[in-house]
């Protein structure tokens, strides 16, 4: 043995996938249930408790904890569970012929009352019989009888190997129903092709859940579509209102993306789902049967339109998106502009107003240079008058006039200085 480096830590993991779920290789005759529910994360715990008493009571090893697939033999029944994203998925095969076609399913063999009590709620559904293909209950019209006179699609399938018959209707029974011939099928073909029959019924269910969230959207986006329609035309009349038309479109991007968060998950899933319906019919590999629809022609002509439906609708919320966002840019761009006529506006008359408040700093200025004169050639006048009393030969007026002009000069000088002063610490170093 070789040394390896350490190993990933999900290379096991990883390398087991491709073989994860592996058919159940079935003989002929069998009789088979298929059952997919849609189980809550939280109501895991409850159908892995449910299905470990199933296995208690036939003595049993249940499956491990956190297991996604499980096979075991419980008396005469083989079961055979999946846990997949959103749903569960249980088979039952039962290794006989019943006597009559459907009258007696796989799903009666299991303990009285334990199907319907698995937590979550039905989705798919199914009875198949598996039988020979010269069994002599195949013979004559069984397709029309076995199917409650219903239109049955049905094709040669594995290169011819084998063929199927379906009416994809739920019977009164609550069960669909599937034949599947063995002409030349090895048990493990036999199994892989009703393990696809099996999916393709639960994932064209699983893809369809799409559709009535489709139907509701589509009243709601004609709505959201004209009301855009309406604030399109308004934003291109400029008749003004752009902020209440601003707001409108704002509600209605709100809309918009309320509808997408609703239904994008289920949207995506239809697609997902879609695609899987898709290659499990490929994977069929259908001959046509005179007279009857393949499953790959009934599907283009009922399924295919349906999940274009749910695409179209996904498409047409995504482009009401996309105008929405276009149209709000467009409106916040002219509003903007608006604003910034506003704030040119708002400065050229913070501009005048400081300009005028200048001008009369100006005069308040000059008024104060006369008064600051006034007041200190006062003083000079008494200060001569105080001189002139203690005997000094001084005349008080012709001092006072003497000290105007330098008086005037000074306090100008100093005012000139202080402002010049201000303006370096305003302008900076």
């Amino acid at each position: 043995m070789l040394p390896l480096p350490p190993d990933h830590a999900e290379r096991f993991v990883l390398a087991d996938e491709v073989h994860a779920r592996p058919p159940v290789a079935l003989d002929t005759p069998t009789r088979a249930s298929y059952v997919a529910l849609l189980v809550d994360a939280e109501d895991r715990p409850r159908e892995q408790a449910h299905l470990a008493a199933l296995c208690a009571r036939f003595g049993v090893e249940p499956p491990a904890p956190g297991a996604t697939h499980f096979l075991a033999r419980l008396g005469a029944l083989r079961v055979k569970w999946e846990r997949h994203g959103e749903f569960s998925g249980c088979t039952f095969f039962a290794d006989d012929a019943g006597p009559d076609l459907f009258a007696a399913p796989a799903a009666g063999l299991l303990p009285v009352g334990w199907l319907a009590g698995w937590p979550g709620r039905t989705l798919a559904a199914a009875h198949a019989e598996l039988g020979a293909g010269d069994d002599a209950r195949w013979a004559g019209n069984f397709p029309a009888t076995t199917f409650d006179g219903q239109i049955v699609v049905g094709a040669d399938i594995a290169e011819g190997a084998g063929r199927t018959f379906t009416d994809f209707r739920i019977h009164g029974d609550g069960f669909s129903r599937f034949v599947l011939l063995n002409r030349s099928l090895t048990p493990r073909q036999a199994g892989r092709m009703l393990q696809r029959l099996f999916e393709i019924e639960a994932y064209r269910m699983l893809a369809l859940l799409a559709l009535p969230i489709a139907r509701r959207q589509a009243p709601r986006i004609v709505e959201i579509e004209k009301a855009l329609a309406r604030l399109t035309d308004a934003i291109a009349a400029d008749s003004g209102g752009d902020e209440a038309l601003l707001q409108a479109l704002t509600r209605l991007a709100a809309e918009v993306e309320s509808g997408l968060a609703a239904s994008q998950f289920r949207f995506g899933a239809c697609r997902a789902y879609a695609d899987l319906v898709a290659r499990r019919i490929a994977e069929l590999r259908e001959g046509r049967l005179s007279g009857i629809q393949t499953i790959d022609e009934f599907m283009a002509r009922r399924f295919t339109p349906a999940v274009a439906t749910c695409a179209t609708t996904s498409q047409r919320l995504h482009d009401l998106s996309e105008r929405v966002a276009q149209a709000s840019a467009l409106l916040s761009t002219r509003v903007d502009i608006a604003r910034e006529r506003q704030n040119q506006a708002l400065l050229a008359s913070m501009d005048r107003r400081a300009k005028l408040q200048l001008r009369l700093q100006q005069t308040v200025e000059g008024l104060s240079v006369a008064a600051i004169t006034y007041y200190v050639v006062g003083l000079v006048g008494y200060l001569g008058k105080a001189l002139k009393s203690a005997g000094a030969p001084v005349d008080p007026d012709l001092l006072a006039g003497a000290a105007l002009p330098l008086v005037a000069a000074a306090v100008l000088l100093a005012l000139r200085r202080a402002r010049g002063h201000l303006a370096r610490r305003e302008a900076g170093p």
